[in-house]
């Protein structure tokens, strides 16, 4: 099975420069203006933004189970929730008391993984299948022992074919190796084996936080500027940004690429909003990626193969086409695979589920409400106005950009509609976030 391969140290902050040179250069925006923008948002304090909407941010115990905290996740309809330390619930010390965020990113990769192993014992035998958490922990003796999440899945995938070959089966170690190849193989046995087999049933969420840091626990204070909170989620890739109150261990608030998105719909009326948006895509330099660099998947494709691209290429959705000529008919993104954990009842038939079967069944049952039932999508010459309109009141998180017969030549992302109202000042991320915040984004 392929292992993540950590960054580079400066990777992930080279990466965010590069983008936002990107943006910088293709915005045709006075520059007057884009300063007065920057000026303004940084004299914001962030303790002025709306509350959650519950008025009280969700959090998860670090204890808590990945099924336990996808069922959490969905109920409360959110993607993602800070991970408490049970061991420094009362510390007043954000690091002590925050081990990270869990969000469907890491979900879905510990899924994916956990999936290609399964697969190759299921490739075994079915009895191998069965007995899949007796055998490969045998196998692994005492190393197995109080090992779960991913480190187990990677040491597990050697152990499982190890433990179907002692017992006398032949195991097909070609097989597992990518999630169509998982797909195939795991059938109605998939849930089985990753929701109530070991090391699965019993994986903790802080297992998954520390292995698949995604989404970083990156706090700014309540009397913190606007724009830090913007940098955080255009430039710096993040997509929510915690508030606290230095001195009190409880968030303040939550804010996330969504609701700053739907604020900015909100200015809708004030003079420089309607500046700025009267105009069309193309003079924000959108969308920011040429077409050959849209990652899509063919609507016959497996839903598995999805999600794997998702996780492949670090992206929160995917747009699903027909043809050679890239049609969009619709749209899957890294919340969908709630549907896999929380109702594998409707997808007993696993092993053929396709992308386009997989949304026409989720929207049929009505577990997605107010799910588009078509894509969103915008064309070359429409206003970033609308744009804007489009993701907050669909409460999408990307709206494709098509041509003729709906080919589609570009994907704008709430992190880019973000990106269009601020720029960097010089040294800004140094004296105001400081090395700590750098290296928690390098990890």
């Amino acid at each position: 099975m392929a292992q993540v391969q950590p960054p580079k140290e400066s990777s992930a902050i080279s990466s965010c420069d590069a983008y936002f040179e990107k943006v910088k250069s293709r915005k045709k925006l006075p520059q007057p203006l884009q300063e007065t923008l920057t000026t303004a948002f940084a004299r914001i304090p962030v303790s002025s933004f709306p509350q959650v909407p519950t008025g009280k941010v969700i959090e998860i115990q670090a204890d808590t189970t990945v099924a336990d905290a996808v069922k959490i996740l969905s109920d409360c309809n959110i993607l993602s929730a800070p991970v408490i330390n049970p061991d420094a619930a009362s510390s007043l010390n954000w690091r002590e008391r925050h081990l990270g965020i869990i969000d469907y990113s890491a979900i879905i990769l510990w899924v994916l993984e956990s999936a290609e192993l399964a697969a190759v014992a299921l490739s075994a035998s079915t009895a191998t299948a069965v007995g899949l958490g007796a055998g490969a922990v045998g196998a692994l003796g005492a190393l197995a022992v109080g090992v779960t999440g991913p480190a187990a899945v990677a040491g597990l995938t050697v152990a499982a074919v190890g433990a179907a070959v002692a017992g006398g089966v032949a195991a097909d170690q070609a097989s597992g190796g990518d999630a169509p190849t998982a797909a195939d193989n795991l059938g109605k046995e998939f849930y089985k084996v990753i929701l109530q087999e070991e090391p699965f049933k019993s994986t903790a969420v802080k297992s998954i936080v520390k292995s698949y840091r995604w989404a970083p626990f990156i706090p700014v204070a309540t009397d913190s500027s606007m724009l830090s909170v913007l940098l955080l989620l255009s430039k710096y890739r993040l997509r929510n940004v915690p508030v606290i109150e230095v001195g009190t261990p409880e968030i303040k608030n939550y804010i996330t690429q969504s609701a700053i998105v739907g604020g900015l719909e909100g200015c809708k009326g004030r003079d420089w909003f309607d500046c700025i948006t009267a105009r069309p895509i193309s003079d924000m330099g959108l969308p920011f990626m040429p077409p050959n660099e849209v990652i899509s998947v063919q609507s016959d494709d497996l839903i598995l193969e999805a999600f794997k691209r998702m996780r492949d290429n670090q992206v929160g959705g995917l747009a699903v086409v027909e043809g050679p000529g890239k049609k969009i008919v619709g749209n899957v993104s890294i919340r969908d695979i709630r549907h896999l954990l929380l109702k594998p009842e409707l997808f007993s038939n696993f092993r053929q589920l396709t992308v386009k079967d997989f949304i026409s069944i989720v929207v049929s049952t009505g577990q997605e409400v107010g799910r588009p039932t078509t894509p969103v999508t915008c064309k070359v010459d429409s206003t970033l106005g609308s744009v804007i309109q489009s993701l907050a009141t669909k409460k999408v998180h990307r709206i494709y950009v098509v041509v003729d017969e709906n080919e589609v030549i570009g994907v704008i992302t709430l992190r880019d509609v973000i990106s269009c109202f601020i720029y960097e000042p010089p040294n800004f991320f140094d004296n105001y976030f400081g090395f700590s915040v750098k290296e928690m984004l390098n990890k």
